[in-house]
């Protein structure tokens, strides 16, 4: 199945296929904020498709990702269990437990798409 747009709770979301390819260097962050610009507010990634260097802090792929998606001003909301690597990081903790903080913020991370709705009826 390819990505697609569709409406969640009101809001049009990229959600992105689960098997698609995977999220592993900045442009490949660029290719999903460009296909989000066919109106989409959100693009919802699976985490199994991030790269594990997302989830470690130390290489900053993270916060490139992250800071793309703020500048174009398009949500990320990463979904899934990443619990094996928020118990190895505190760091990853600590960046999660912000990021979910404020239900406007630009990058959400949710267990599920029961959630990710959750989070999206906050919005509007």
């Amino acid at each position: 199945m390819p990505d697609v747009i569709e409406q969640r709770a009101g809001v049009p979301v990229l959600m992105c296929d689960p098997d698609g390819p995977r999220v592993a260097t900045e442009q490949d962050a660029l290719d999903l904020i460009g296909a989000s610009f066919l109106g989409a507010e959100v693009v919802a990634v699976p985490a199994g498709r991030f790269d594990d260097d997302f989830f470690a802090l130390g290489t900053r792929f993270a916060g490139e990702v992250m800071q793309k998606f703020v500048n174009y001003r398009i949500r990320l909301a990463v979904v899934g269990d990443i619990s094996r690597h928020t118990a190895a990081s505190g760091a990853l903790r600590a960046l999660v437990h912000e990021s979910d903080r404020s239900p406007a913020g630009h990058v959400w991370f949710v267990a599920d798409l029961a959630a990710l709705d959750d989070r999206l009826r906050a919005l509007t």
